[in-house]
């Protein structure tokens, strides 16, 4: 299956992982990559690390698993306050190795904006993709105007942070494609069966980014007892809720049900800047033990909509070929029946 992605970005398959920080997404990365996809690393940031420091080693631990191309994930975020710095020291590290200028291809920033990290990009990794999150048509356009390479359309559906504009991918995912046809695009939020992925593809997508089928699977970092929620779950299970950048999307659970509504644009962005630090890392500890401790009642579990499409947990070898087989009849099936 060959998109404008699968052909720039050396991968076989118009697949990637999702990046799901604060958590680790290291080793799903790797399998993804091995598979065939596209690996993204997350921007993790558990408590009593460096998160300078941890970005690194991760990149260092996927090109010492596989010799294929990856990604990353940054966030922008204005609480977010060490971005700044890898979005200085990324192109640095990849100067100074080989290796992870080859294969480090993919960087993607989300939860702020992309300017900043589009102006250094540009000047010192000018071979290595830049896509931003855009939820919303209008920021899509500031994207664009932002110099990026493509977009990560990003709908309500998925887990996670998501946008204050409830748009789903369905429409977004047109939009941009109507748009920008000649930026590269992604689509990403509700994507967990082969149907979805041809649909992603159909609409104009190069490619579709998943997150909760890969936490679903035998190769990702998260706990067991996160895993085995999610295929039980159905699509009525998720809450949007209050989260550390904006809404949420979490599994229902007591941490979730007790956690509060969504508030406003406004009183979001007073919220966050009246945080204290320490209470920004209570509301972490939160996500910490359900991915660390298995905690699956007082922890916050992010998990998208798609959940009610998954049934079980398997490789990601397995879900990608399989995935890209049935895509690959899906679209046979439907040229047979054109007249």
């Amino acid at each position: 299956m060959k998109t404008r992605i699968t052909e720039k970005f050396g991968i076989k398959y118009p697949i990637m992982s999702a990046p799901m920080g604060p958590f680790y997404t290291t080793k799903l990365a790797v399998a993804t990559s091995e598979a065939g996809g596209l690996g993204v690393i997350s921007h993790a940031t558990l408590r009593g690390k460096n998160s300078v420091e941890d970005f690194k080693a991760q990149l260092d631990y996927v090109v010492e698993h596989t010799d294929k191309p990856f990604g990353f994930n940054v966030r922008t975020a204005r609480v977010q306050t060490d971005h700044k710095i890898l979005v200085r020291k990324i192109p640095e590290w990849r100067d100074k190795n080989p290796k992870l200028k080859e294969q480090l291809i993919y960087g993607l920033t989300s939860a702020g904006g992309p300017r900043k990290a589009a102006a250094m990009w540009k000047k010192k990794a000018p071979d290595m993709y830049h896509f931003h999150v855009g939820p919303a048509l209008w920021l899509v356009d500031k994207i664009v105007e932002s110099g990026c390479d493509g977009i990560v359309a990003t709908g309500i559906e998925g887990g996670g942070h998501q946008s204050y504009e409830n748009i789903s991918t369905l429409v977004l995912t047109q939009q941009v494609a109507q748009k920008y046809p000649e930026k590269l695009l992604v689509s990403c939020g509700g994507y967990a069966s082969p149907e979805g992925v041809a649909a992603g593809l159909a609409m104009g997508a190069d490619a579709v980014a998943m997150g909760t089928r890969f936490i679903a699977s035998s190769d990702s970092e998260f706990h067991q007892n996160y895993k085995d929620l999610i295929p039980p779950a159905s699509a009525r299970d998720t809450i949007l809720t209050t989260g550390g950048f904006g809404p949420i999307r979490l599994l229902k659970n007591q941490y979730a049900l007790e956690h509060g509504e969504v508030v406003s644009k406004t009183e979001k962005i007073a919220q966050e800047q009246a945080f204290t630090m320490d209470e920004y890392l209570e509301d972490l500890h939160h996500y910490e033990i359900v991915y660390t401790e298995g905690d699956v009642k007082n922890g916050a579990i992010p998990v998208g909509q798609s959940a009610g499409l998954i049934d079980d947990i398997r490789d990601v070898d397995d879900i990608i070929s399989s995935f890209t087989k049935k895509t690959e009849k899906i679209f046979k099936d439907i040229c047979s029946r054109l007249s």
